[in-house]
Order: structure tokens, then sequence, then C-alpha cells
């Protein structure tokens, strides 16, 4: 590796957005935790009220359940969204700063 690379990559610039990254991932991915294992333990500590119904034959679990899904897919675009507004660019920036196109 030559010394243009070794200074990028102990550059605080790159430390930053590989600390930006981690800090994204490591939050949507505790909020996923918190959805899925929220509605599992809800499913574990009040199966009543789950089972309630809200229309002829549909309870309540089935539309959490599918807003668990929806919630996974908008925290899965968030991240896609800040990737592609600030991470990819940052991360090209920062690569024809060491001289790679």
């Amino acid at each position: 590796m030559d010394a243009k690379h070794r200074a990028l990559l102990d550059s605080a610039e790159f430390r930053q957005l590989v600390s930006s990254r981690w800090r994204v991932s490591l939050v949507l991915s505790a909020l996923l935790f918190v959805l899925y294992y929220g509605y599992i333990i809800l499913i574990a500590s009040n199966r009543a009220l789950l089972s309630r119904r809200i229309g002829e034959v549909t309870t309540l679990g089935i539309p959490l359940g599918a807003a668990v899904i929806v919630g996974a897919w908008l925290l899965t675009a968030v991240y896609v969204v800040w990737a592609n507004r600030y991470y990819d660019r940052e991360a090209a920036r920062l690569r024809a700063q060491a001289g790679h196109d």
C-alpha cells in the first residue's frame, strides 16, 4: 500500500465516514431488533390483545404483523436513502482524493 492510500486510511475524514456508517447501522439494527422482538414479546405476553377481532375474521395480530414487515422495509429504505445521499458521495470523494476514479 502506498503512502497516499495509507494517509487516506489514517485520515480523520475516513475515520469519520466509517464511524458514521457504524452509527447509522447500529441505530437501524437496534430499531429493527426492537420492532421484531417487540412484536414477539407482545405475542408471548399479551396474546389476548393480539387475538381481538377487528373485523369479521381478522385479529389485531395480523395488521400488527404486517406493520412489522412494513417497518422493516422502511428502515431499509432509510438506510438506502442515507447511503445514497451521504455515504456513497463521501466515499466517492475520498476515492477520488486517493487517485481512484
